[in-house]
């Protein structure tokens, strides 16, 4: 059943109205009438299943079915900060991590960090990016549109992150796996874990030791070098699997 995002003020006790460019989908894409039955999110993990009753060029208007509060979100708060990528690469890890429950996504200038925002095209990426993570989110059944902050830089997101329950640095330059062991058995639902991956370049053994000091855990993801496309969909695909009820 497709799913569609609905500001709360748009959804009553027994009836809810989609407006904006998903009504054009709604009715010339998927060609869905009256009788016909979605289901929509409040963006804030309540899911409701609907029936529709009139459609407009304007809007489409449902009838409430029945109401889902477990959603379909993990118990858990995860936020990735992920370092630039060269080219479209940010795209696909928006999308990829969205399907695998992440909750905000950080996009971070480290020093390795080959791409170089200014101001305006950061906006503009920004605003792009959260339109790949609403897509990927309807797509994926999510009752929650995660969110793409602003571009920061690499100290300000780690002491952002310092206050998070679990915080996981892969690092290159860790040995073995006991400690990443460690730290994926301890996680448990209702922690807010944050998850730091590098760029091309991977981190400067600085910035490793700056996140060091804020508390994180400098883990390592086995002895394959991996892209950083890669690498936060492995760390969590782990921590979805873990985590799922």
């Amino acid at each position: 059943m497709y799913l569609f995002f609905v500001e709360k003020e748009n959804i009553g006790a027994q009836t809810a109205r989609i407006t904006g460019p998903d009504v054009n989908h709604i009715k010339n894409v998927l060609r869905m009438r009256p009788g016909s039955r979605l289901r929509i999110s409040d963006g804030e993990r309540v899911c409701y299943s609907c029936e529709i009753t009139e459609l407009s060029d304007e809007a489409v208007d449902l009838k409430l079915l029945e109401r889902d509060e477990d959603g379909t979100e993990l118990p858990a708060r995860i936020v990735l900060y992920q370092c630039l990528p060269k080219g479209d690469k940010m795209e696909w890890i928006i999308q990829k991590n969205t399907e695998l429950g992440v909750s905000r996504i950080v996009p971070v200038a480290s020093r390795r960090a080959v791409v170089r925002l200014d101001e305006k095209k950061a906006a503009a990426k920004v605003r792009r990016w959260s339109m790949i993570a609403e897509s990927a989110a309807k797509q994926s059944k999510r009752t929650v549109i995660p969110e793409v902050a602003p571009v920061m830089g690499f100290r300000e997101a780690v002491d952002e992150a310092a206050d998070s329950d679990c915080k996981l640095f892969p690092y290159e330059n860790t040995d073995g796996m006991a400690a990443t062991r460690a730290a994926l058995s301890a996680v448990k639902p209702g922690m807010s874990i944050a998850v730091f991956i590098g760029p091309e370049g991977g981190f400067e053994e600085e910035e490793a030791e700056y996140a060091r000091e804020k508390g994180f855990m400098l883990v390592s993801l086995g002895r394959r070098i991996l892209r950083t496309e890669t690498a936060g969909m492995c760390l969590l695909s782990e921590l979805m699997l873990r985590l799922e009820r």
